[in-house]
């Protein structure tokens, strides 16, 4: 694993912290009027999702971890575990729904996703930046109620309910984010 000094360290970089990975959140280049000057870095300890403030000063050498990321395809579920075939060697690995996150509803049979790996213990899972799905239940316009930007809610193929503009009815296919759950446009049919 490459080293780094105390003051190149950067938000997104994962680096090992008594011997666990951790992501950097944000950083902080502090200089006090008395003393050498740190780097304040908020991290998140990417096994157990914790976090904690440190300080690292230049002079510290730090080693920045390299995850390998792998694609996969989403083939089941199992009450909170999923199961994924690697695209490669198809092996099969299966993942809990925590370290998958809100996402996990977005899920869909033959999915391609990407994991994140750290020396063979899955870490993260990152779902299409977009899917599209159809609306099975819409609720019906209020009179008026297209005049402003209002959203209303519906519920899609999946059975997850989100915010959708007035003009989507049900039947009518939408593009999603998973990440948050937001719409973010109508298909044309």
């Amino acid at each position: 694993m490459p080293k780094i000094a105390g003051n190149e360290i950067r938000p997104g970089n994962v680096i090992e912290h008594n011997g666990r990975p951790w992501r950097v959140m944000k950083t902080e280049h502090v200089k006090p009027g008395k003393g050498g000057a740190y780097m304040q870095c908020e991290m998140r300890d990417l096994m157990t999702g914790s976090k904690t403030n440190e300080r690292f000063r230049a002079a510290d050498t730090i080693e920045r971890v390299r995850l390998e990321q792998r694609n996969y395809q989403y083939l089941y579920q199992d009450g909170d575990q999923y199961t994924f075939m690697d695209l490669e060697t198809f092996d099969q690995i299966t993942v809990t729904e925590d370290i998958i996150g809100e996402p996990a509803r977005f899920l869909a049979e033959g999915m391609q996703v990407e994991i994140e790996f750290y020396e063979e213990t899955p870490l993260n899972v990152t779902l299409p930046d977009q899917v599209t799905l159809t609306v099975q239940d819409a609720e019906p316009v209020v009179k008026g109620q297209t005049a402003t930007a209002s959203y209303k809610p519906a519920t899609l193929e999946n059975g997850v309910r989100i915010m959708v503009p007035p003009h989507v009815d049900p039947g009518t296919r939408v593009v999603v984010k998973p990440a948050d759950g937001s719409y973010v446009e109508k298909l044309k049919n």
